[in-house]
């Protein structure tokens, strides 16, 4: 079988915010250039971002308007 075609993808990041992510994928057990990856397989299974970008964000909930959200979506415990 032989091996896809790859290219190198080079971009500038803030140190202090790749350094950031590296913690947190390494306890997902990823790599940057694997999560990297799979955000660009997202897009192409998307045929758009997997996230949302807006200008504006949505207003943080209170306490309990966040426990009633989390109630509604997972059950009490």
């Amino acid at each position: 079988m032989a091996t896809p075609a790859t290219l190198l993808f080079r971009a500038r990041v803030p140190t202090r915010r790749f350094r950031k992510v590296e913690k947190v994928l390494d306890k997902l057990g990823l790599k940057p250039e694997e999560a990297f990856n799979m955000m660009l397989a997202q897009i192409e299974l998307r045929e758009a971002l997997p996230f949302d970008v807006k200008v504006s964000s949505a207003p943080l909930l209170a306490v309990d308007e966040q426990a009633e959200e989390w109630t509604h979506a997972f059950g009490s415990y």
